[in-house]
């Protein structure tokens, strides 16, 4: 853990959030500012060990400053009274009364919500829609292992009926295609995440490895190609990595599209860890974008940008929306 007791002004919150490969915490006050972070390894297929390592979290930030609650992102589907995880396509969580079980454990207040959902509220709040005097509508796509949204508009997140809302991941995209974890087949997140992102790299090396030099210089074998190589190949012009990359930005640019065909918000944000690759995935996922909304394009559209707050936003959204 980095930091100290600090007495700013206002309640200060604990925000945890949970995704496929790490847990990470921090103590945030009502301005957004993160006064200290820890973080650590997701035990993804055990739920017991999850929450236990949310619990050593959370008890060694309040040991440390006078916090008043606690929010949980979690990378699954969360009820609509934001106390329990129905079902996570990349972890244990199997209608996990997570809430309640952390909250009996380290009596604090606790609310769980969708951990893009709260990066969404976070980003709304703090970064992107923020900026220039803020928006009153936007949508938040985290482009990570998965891929996960927000959506907030009128100023509100938007939950839905059963606390489902604003899941672009798991729509439809090719009939019958590659099959998800989540039960479907063709989804998004098969196309357009950074596990997409991987399989088009090593694929692309396998098949045409002349053309993957800069991969296979850093990996040595297609298959210990990692993510952050494929972005580190790309940047020196490695022509598989970019293709992968433009065939991820395609897909992600027409799911935009289709987004803003519905809610029509005033800005559209990319998030996650592929996010921090900026151009590479931007400029094909722009161009997708506009090319996908046809005549649509003619009148005003979302904006689409970058995530401002990095790997924090699920931390810092967490954590104000256990103000509420």
């Amino acid at each position: 853990m980095s930091g100290g007791v600090a007495a700013p002004g206002g309640a200060l919150t604990i925000g945890i959030d949970v995704g496929g490969t790490k847990v990470a915490g921090g103590v945030v006050d009502e301005q957004g500012r993160v006064l200290a972070q820890t973080r650590g390894d997701t035990p993804a297929t055990d739920a017991v060990r999850i929450r236990g390592v949310i619990v050593d979290m959370v008890r060694e930030l309040a040991a440390a400053y006078p916090v008043v609650g606690v929010g949980i992102g979690a990378a699954g589907w969360v009820d609509a009274t934001r106390d329990r995880v129905r079902f996570a396509p990349h972890l244990a969580w199997r209608d996990e009364p997570l809430r309640d079980l952390v909250a009996a454990a380290v009596d604090l207040p606790v609310v769980v919500e969708n951990d893009a959902n709260a990066a969404a509220w976070a980003e709304f709040r703090f970064g992107a829609g923020a900026e220039g005097g803020g928006v009153d509508s936007m949508a938040l796509i985290t482009v990570g292992t998965g891929i996960g949204g927000g959506l907030v508009l009128g100023g509100r997140l938007v939950r839905g009926a059963h606390g489902f809302a604003g899941e672009p991941g798991h729509q439809a995209t090719v009939p019958d295609g590659r099959p998800c974890r989540c039960g479907r087949r063709g989804c998004l997140e098969q196309y357009a995440s950074g596990s997409a992102l991987l399989r088009l790299a090593r694929a692309g090396a396998a098949a045409h490895p002349e053309a993957a030099a800069g991969l296979l210089g850093l990996a040595g074998d297609a298959e210990s190609i990692t993510g952050p190589m494929v972005t580190t190949a790309a940047r020196a012009g490695d022509k598989v990595a970019r293709d992968a990359f433009d065939q991820v930005g395609r897909w992600l640019g027409i799911a935009l599209a289709n987004l803003v065909q519905v809610l029509d918000p005033r800005l559209v944000v990319i998030g996650g860890g592929v996010a921090d690759a900026g151009e590479l995935l931007l400029a094909p996922t722009r161009e997708a974008y506009q090319e996908a909304l046809g005549q649509r394009g003619r009148v005003p559209a979302a904006s689409v940008v970058v995530a401002r707050l990095g790997g924090v936003a699920g931390v810092v959204g967490a954590a104000d929306l256990a103000r509420e």
